[in-house]
């Protein structure tokens, strides 16, 4: 199937270089379409490689959004968006398991007494069929750490 898709991006990769050799003037009119083939064949599959990493990089893309405790509770599923900016601006640091659970709500998962976590959703990716987790790790009743892993 992939093969298809090469050939079917050589066609105008072929009559492109055929115009670019001739505008710059490169062989004649006689041999420019066997000039021609050289740019096609190496042209069409990374044409066809940039399309699919292209279409990868769109499929796996999110919208990150600063914290908004009225998403968090009614999107449950989308948390992921909002999960960056709690890490990246240290949200949750210094605060006590009740302040978390008044910020964050009260349906986390206590790991240990010095770790909870809560369900952020599915992260749009390919091959995800888990969804993430917050992780909050506490020291001496404080959140010293929050990461985010894959369930």
């Amino acid at each position: 199937m992939s093969l298809i898709f090469i050939l079917i991006l050589a066609i105008p990769c072929f009559f492109i270089s055929k115009w670019g050799l001739k505008k710059l003037d490169i062989g004649t009119s006689k041999n420019r379409k066997y000039i021609a083939l050289f740019p096609t064949f190496i042209l069409s599959p990374l044409i066809y490689i940039s399309l699919i990493l292209l279409w990868m990089a769109s499929a796996s893309y999110y919208p990150t959004y600063e914290f908004n405790k009225r998403q968090w509770e009614t999107h449950p599923e989308e948390r992921y968006t909002m999960s960056e900016d709690l890490m990246d601006n240290k949200l949750l640091i210094g605060k006590t398991k009740s302040e978390i659970a008044v910020l964050l709500g009260y349906d986390f998962y206590t790991y240990t007494d010095n770790h909870i976590g809560y369900t952020l959703g599915f992260k749009p990716g390919f091959f995800n069929i888990d969804p993430d987790v917050l992780d909050i790790y506490f020291e001496n009743g404080k959140v010293v750490r929050v990461s985010q892993h894959e369930s």
